[in-house]
C-alpha cells in the first residue's frame, strides 16, 4: 500500500490546519499511523491521493447509507445549485424535508433545521432548560453529543457524580450543572432523580451508544428512563444523530417503541452534506424563538443544496426491508469474522442494527463505557493497522461504530471475511510473543 502522498499533505496540513485534520478522530493517533487523504469515492469504495481502493465502513460516519455518490443525491445536489446555493431565508426544500422527516418519526410534530449534530443537541438542551425553568442535566459516561461545553463532560462514578471538564475552556460551574451516570445502570439512574429530580431540565442518551463501538440498551433501560422523565416532567431527549435511519428508518425509538420528548437529527439528514434537525412535541417546540422565548438561530440552517441532498436520500428509505437487508448481510459478515478470530484463539464479539454495527476483542459484549475500556484496545488498533494494508477502511477508533450500505455486496463482504484470516493470524502471532 503506497502512502508517499498522503504522508506528505498531512505534513503539509499540519503547517495551516490545527492538528492538521479538521477532526481529532481523523489524525489517526489512537491506531498509530497517518491519516489516510482521500480524493473519490463511488459505491462502498473509498481512493486515496495514493491511487489505493479501500472497501469502506465508515461511510462518512454514516450519511452514506445508500453508497458514495448516489446518483439521486447528486443529481439533486447539481439541480439546486444551478438555481441557488444559499439565500437565508425560507424555501420550499425545507418544508418538504420537514414532512419526510415527521412522516419517519411519529414523535418528532415540529422541528428546527441547524447545521450539526453538535448544534441540535446544544439546541435541544437549551430549550429544555427554558422550557423547564430548570438547570441540571443528566447525560451518560460514554455517550458522546457533540462539543457544546454543557455535555463535553467526563465520566462520572457513583449514583449522582456532578462532572468535571472534559476539555480547557470549559467552566467547572457549567460543568457542575452536569450529572453524569453509567449507561444502563438503571440504578444509578433512580438515585440520581432521587437526589436531584426537582432540577433535573432534561435527559440526553444515545438511546443505542454508538459512540463507545456500538451498546444496545439492556431491555428496561431506556422504559425506566422514560418512566423517570415522565413522572418528574423532565424533558427526554434522544441523541440519534449516529442512528436515525440508520439502526431503523425511525431510529432506536421505532425498534424500542420508546417515545421521547425531544429528538437530535443529523448525518444521513444532509445526505453527506453539513446538517442538523432537532424537533419533538409542539408544546415543547412552539417555545422556540420566534413563537416563544427561547432563542435559537442560524445564517444558512435549512440550505437549499444540503436539504436537497437530504431529501434525495430519504425520499429512497420509503421500503422498511433494507434495514433488515443491511442487517442480515451484516450479520454474515461479522459472524464469519467471529470465526476467523476463534481459530486463532483471539476473543471477538460484536453488536449489529440494521446499517450500523460495533466489534469488540472481547468473550463479552460490553455494556457500558468503562467495560468497552476493559475491552483489548490494543488489540483493535492493531487490528485497524493490519486491515488497512488489506485495503479496509474501518473507523480509526475503538470507541466508534462501522457503517455498512446498501453498496456492500454479499460478495465483497465474504472477500473481506478472507482477508481477514491473515490478519487474525497476525494477530495470534502477537499473542504468542
Amino acid at each position: 500500500m503506497k502512502t508517499k502522498n498522503s504522508k506528505e499533505l498531512f505534513k503539509k496540513s499540519k503547517e495551516h490546519i490545527a492538528g492538521g485534520v479538521n477532526s481529532p478522530v481523523r489524525a489517526f493517533k489512537s491506531v498509530g499511523g497517518t491519516p489516510i487523504f482521500f480524493k473519490k469515492s463511488r459505491g462502498c469504495y473509498l481512493y486515496d491521493e495514493d491511487g489505493n481502493k479501500y472497501l469502506d465502513f465508515v461511510g462518512s460516519w454514516g450519511p452514506m447509507v445508500l453508497g458514495h455518490s448516489n446518483k439521486a443525491i447528486v443529481n439533486a445536489i447539481k439541480k439546486q445549485a444551478s438555481k441557488a446555493i444559499s439565500f437565508g431565508a425560507p424555501t420550499k426544500n425545507e418544508l418538504e424535508i420537514a414532512k419526510i422527516i415527521k412522516s419517519y418519526i411519529p414523535s418528532i410534530e415540529k422541528l428546527r433545521m441547524v447545521n450539526s449534530g453538535t448544534e441540535a443537541t446544544m439546541s435541544c438542551i437549551r430549550l429544555a432548560r427554558g422550557t423547564t425553568g430548570r438547570k441540571k442535566i443528566i447525560k451518560f459516561i460514554g455517550c458522546y453529543h457533540g462539543h457544546v461545553d454543557s455535555l463535553l463532560v467526563k465520566a462520572g462514578s457513583g449514583a449522582a457524580t456532578l462532572g468535571v471538564p472534559d476539555s480547557p475552556g470549559i467552566p467547572d460551574e457549567l460543568s457542575k450543572l452536569t450529572i453524569t451516570l453509567e449507561y444502563n445502570n438503571a440504578s444509578e439512574l433512580k438515585k440520581a432523580f432521587t437526589k436531584f429530580g426537582e432540577d433535573i431540565a432534561a435527559v440526553i442518551v444515545e438511546p443505542i451508544a454508538g459512540n463507545m463501538g456500538f451498546i444496545e440498551p439492556d431491555e428496561n433501560f431506556l422504559k425506566t428512563l422514560r418512566s423517570l422523565c415522565t413522572k418528574n416532567k423532565s424533558i427526554l431527549i434522544f441523541d440519534e444523530v449516529m442512528t436515525g435511519f440508520r439502526v431503523a428508518r425511525g431510529g432506536v425509538q421505532e425498534l424500542f417503541n420508546i417515545k421521547p420528548d425531544l429528538t437530535a437529527l443529523g448525518k444521513i439528514v444532509g445526505g453527506g452534506l453539513p446538517v442538523g434537525v432537532y424537533g419533538g412535541k409542539a408544546k415543547i417546540m412552539n417555545n422556540i424563538s420566534p413563537d416563544g422565548p427561547v432563542y435559537q438561530a442560524g445564517t444558512l440552517s435549512g440550505n437549499p443544496v444540503a436539504v436537497s441532498a437530504g431529501s434525495a436520500l430519504l425520499k429512497q428509505l420509503k421500503n422498511k426491508k433494507m434495514f433488515s437487508e443491511l442487517e442480515r448481510k451484516g450479520e454474515i459478515f461479522l459472524k464469519g469474522l467471529k470465526e476467523e478470530a476463534e481459530k486463532n484463539g483471539i476473543p471477538f464479539c460484536y453488536n449489529i442494527r440494521g446499517g450500523m454495527f460495533g466489534f469488540f476483542f472481547s468473550n463479552k459484549l460490553p455494556k457500558n463505557f468503562q467495560e468497552v475500556s476493559d475491552t483489548n484496545i490494543s488489540m483493535f488498533n492493531k487490528f485497524f493497522r493490519l486491515m488497512l494494508e488489506q485495503n479496509v477502511y474501518l473507523p480509526p477508533s475503538a470507541f466508534e461504530s462501522c457503517f455498512l450500505s446498501t453498496e456492500h455486496s454479499q460478495e465483497q463482504l465474504l472477500i473481506t471475511v478472507k482477508l481477514s484470516s491473515n490478519v487474525f493470524k497476525n494477530l495470534n502471532n502477537v499473542l504468542l510473543n
